[in-house]
């Protein structure tokens, strides 16, 4: 399966990468997951209870990041097991990039991801359809808790939402293209990645 996507963040691209890189907010804005642990260099533990369909079970895995270019970019390869519940490999490609300051002069940036997956045992048995279905949902989740996350650590004034800026305008003509609007803030890695990670774990 392949997901591609584009997400407009509240944040400047160095807070969105730092937030992709703290293994505890991955932790708390994954549904499920209770462990993302860095067992070596660019490399981590995950572990997630995944619900599709009637299939539940607890996956873990191993996470490893490669061609990193901060604060822009990199590559994550995953790799993970839910026993009789099936399995589940892959790779994704994350991209930040900023965007125009708002009309308070805030940073923002844009977040853009491409992951391709394979699913193993009864997962796989469910169909195309209920897979990519379930994706997008948990994909939609992390977004909405990384979200609330970055809201929460990065206040802006509510002042700053009322002044039209090239920013507003750009986001405005995103969402009228069918683009994800701007007004969800949200990631990039378990190293800023993990959303990716996160993302393609979701995937997988």
């Amino acid at each position: 399966m392949e997901m591609q996507a584009t997400r407009t963040l509240a944040v400047s691209q160095q807070q969105a990468w730092d937030a992709l890189n703290d293994p505890e907010v991955l932790k708390r804005c994954i549904p499920g997951c209770d462990k993302v642990e860095p067992t070596g260099e660019h490399r981590y533990a995950v572990a997630m209870a995944v619900k599709i369909g009637p299939v539940s079970a607890r996956f873990t895995g191993k996470i490893t990041l490669a061609d990193i270019v901060p604060p822009e970019s990199y590559t994550i390869a995953f790799d993970g097991s839910g026993g009789v519940a099936g399995f589940g490999k892959g790779h994704a490609r994350v991209l930040l990039v900023p965007l125009p300051a708002d009309g308070a002069g805030q940073e923002n940036c844009e977040l853009n991801y491409t992951v391709q997956a394979s699913v193993g045992g009864k997962i796989a048995q469910l169909g195309q359809r209920l897979i990519d279905g379930a994706a997008k949902g948990m994909a939609e989740d992390f977004f909405q808790r990384f979200d609330d996350e970055m809201q929460r650590r990065y206040p802006r004034d509510d002042a700053a939402e009322t002044v039209p800026s090239e920013y507003d305008q750009l986001r405005d003509a995103r969402a009228g293209d069918g683009h994800p609007p701007a007004g969800i803030p949200v990631w990039v890695w378990v190293a800023g990645a993990v959303v990716l990670v996160l993302l393609a774990w979701w995937l997988t």
